[in-house]
């Protein structure tokens, strides 16, 4: 798991409305941008990160780059984060 690039990109609360967003299913990189008052650049950063992170994924479909949730990430974190829990019941 990329813990370091995946906190930092949750960070973020527009980063985390991305997958708000995203959680309804893939969105194309326009559509995402219409829910934000920001430059395409800047949220091609947004996206990138989150990417980074392996949060998302992208396909392209025609003249489009689709992005979608990558749910092997989160499965990771929450893994991670309940490990806490079980230690702490352990004693």
């Amino acid at each position: 798991m990329l813990l370091q690039e995946t906190m930092k990109a949750l960070s973020d609360p527009t980063r985390r409305r991305v997958l708000e967003l995203l959680k309804k299913g893939p969105m194309s990189a326009g559509d995402l941008g219409k829910e934000f008052d920001m430059t395409g650049a800047t949220m091609s950063h947004h996206l990138s990160m989150l990417k980074k992170a392996g949060l998302v994924q992208d396909r392209k479909k025609g003249t489009f780059i689709y992005y979608e949730i990558n749910t092997s990430v989160m499965e990771d974190l929450l893994a991670w984060v309940v490990s806490f829990m079980e230690e702490k019941n352990d004693e």
